[in-house]
């Protein structure tokens, strides 16, 4: 499988400000992947880099084969952009909006179709106007596909949704695989990222710093599994042999990386002492805990 994104030792520089220190990044042709990094990262500066908005300082950068600094005018109908804000004008209706798009294009999609695919037949025929912040981004969506697109990028799509739009839109986001198309998808979003994307992509201080599936993150930072409980005020506590310590609520905390092994000795030791372990639980290390580990420790390697 050839790649839709190439791109080594990519630099970007404002003055004295390197937003972009030599990020190589590949995305596979109907890959999924989601770009993640704090404010200030250089994640929008290599985004624009890629779609051709921006020029940049240094390195080598194909997308769908070409140099997006000078592709020609073909290649831009084989891109779709999702902006974090757009507005529609108004005065047409969704329908109206997507087919005027579609003209732009030597071989779109069928309008009717992207509508449908986008959850929009039913308001089709209402004005942008009157449109919900949810059927906005959806109709956002609809314009970036309707130009029949192999690579997507999708910026922030579910900003500002209830949870139950998102997990419509993570719906929508999904048929994108199936219709063959590549994304590249940033988001706020850690649960989003780990439903999503086929490999997730850490920038911190203008520079890669992980990349890989939410699990193969995980163990790059040795993130560990806590096993928590509240023990009653009489209650024994387990043998320094498991390594507890008070958590933060006052109860009783093991981090390890051996979790059935230690849970096995823990509720043996609790079963021999005819005692409970009130509240048990275990918490797998999140997306969330992994990527504020990797950001925060780059951040405080001197990174600006």
């Amino acid at each position: 499988m050839s790649d839709a994104i190439e791109v080594t030792d990519l630099h970007k520089s404002y003055g004295d400000h390197h937003a972009v220190r030599g990020v190589d990044l590949h995305v596979a042709e109907g890959e999924i992947l989601a770009f993640l990094g704090p404010n200030g990262a250089g994640k929008t500066t290599t985004i624009e880099i890629l779609e051709g908005f921006r020029d940049r300082t240094s390195g080598n950068v194909r997308v769908l084969g070409e140099d997006p600094q000078d592709a020609p005018l073909p290649w831009r109908e084989r891109i779709g952009i999702v902006l974090q804000e757009s507005e529609p004008v108004p005065e047409l209706t969704a329908a109206e909006a997507v087919r005027m798009q579609a003209g732009y294009y030597q071989n779109p999609r069928d309008p009717d179709k992207t509508l449908e695919l986008v959850g929009l037949s039913d308001s089709a025929d209402h004005r942008t106007r009157k449109l919900s912040g949810g059927q906005k981004r959806r109709l956002d969506l609809a314009l970036a596909l309707v130009g029949n697109p192999s690579l997507v990028f999708l910026d922030e799509p579910t900003t500002g949704f209830d949870p139950s739009a998102r997990r419509e839109s993570w719906g929508m986001i999904e048929a994108l695989r199936h219709l063959g198309s590549t994304v590249l998808l940033t988001t706020h979003y850690m649960d989003e990222a780990e439903q999503l994307a086929d490999r997730i992509v850490v920038i911190a201080a203008g520079q890669i710093v992980a990349e890989g599936t939410a699990e193969e993150l995980a163990a790059s930072v040795n993130a560990m599994t806590r096993i928590t409980w509240q023990p009653s005020p009489d209650d024994p506590r387990p043998p320094g042999r498991f390594g507890w310590s008070p958590d933060e609520h006052g109860g009783a905390m093991i981090e390890t990386n051996d979790v059935l092994m230690t849970l096995h000795a823990l509720t043996s030791w609790a079963t021999e002492l005819a005692i409970d372990l009130p509240k048990l639980n275990v918490a797998r290390p999140s997306l969330e805990d992994v990527y504020l580990l990797l950001t925060t420790e780059t951040n405080e390697g001197g990174g600006s």
